[in-house]
């Protein structure tokens, strides 16, 4: 029998709050943790891209990142956002994989930012790109150490240490990274750093030690 105006329990995990569903998840709440891999999974596989991973092996890690949290939801005490939480599990398993693969090496001398399409469009499109499209041409380190801070949520001392680099090594890449990401994005006729698109359109929470 239908009770007529029952809410179901999609309907129930809807309204609850991250915090409340990961404690249903470690109780073994397998659609509780569903509700939050459709919260937050298109966040965690942005954020995988922006840091230089295809779109195939950011669904791959991000897949695993999923299941070790479920793993793990124990551990989430719900002293920060869940969603840092799952990011963090996401950025360890990818730099995982870089150092298993060897592809990326931070100690390297960077290159220079790769010369810019002729025929980007015309007008105000011509002069401005998409901030995704400006992070492809810094180079790995650049990329890496801006998006974890700025987009992982990382302090620049957790995200040194998750990347094994000294943190003026980060610190180097950072500067230069928003130096270039600033002149990429820029409109035609330069930008002052107050109206920086890098601003206008964050990778997410800044964090600094």
């Amino acid at each position: 029998m239908t009770i007529i105006g029952a809410r179901s329990p999609h309907q129930t995990l809807e309204g609850q709050h991250d915090t409340a569903l990961a404690a249903l998840a470690a109780a073994g709440g397998r659609e509780a943790f569903g509700e939050l891999v459709r919260r937050h999974g298109s966040a965690v596989r942005g954020l995988l891209r922006r840091m230089g991973a295809a779109p195939d092996l950011a669904d791959d890690v991000a897949q695993d990142a999923f299941l070790l949290a479920f793993e793990q939801i124990a551990d989430f005490r719900g002293e920060g956002s869940f969603a840092g939480w799952l990011k963090r599990i996401a950025i360890r398993l990818y730099i995982r994989r870089w150092k298993r693969d060897r592809r990326l090496d931070l100690m390297a001398q960077t290159p220079e930012p790769q010369a810019a399409d002729a025929n980007q469009g015309d007008g105000a499109a011509a002069g401005r790109m998409d901030l995704d499209a400006a992070l492809k041409h810094l180079s790995p380190g650049e990329r890496a150490c801006v998006t974890l801070c700025y987009g992982g949520g990382l302090s620049h001392a957790e995200a040194a240490e998750a990347l094994n680099i000294p943190l003026g090594t980060l610190k180097s890449h950072i500067k230069r990274g928003l130096e270039r990401l600033k002149d990429r994005m820029a409109p035609q006729g330069g930008l002052s750093v107050s109206s920086s698109p890098v601003k206008a359109q964050p990778l997410g929470r800044q964090t600094h030690v």
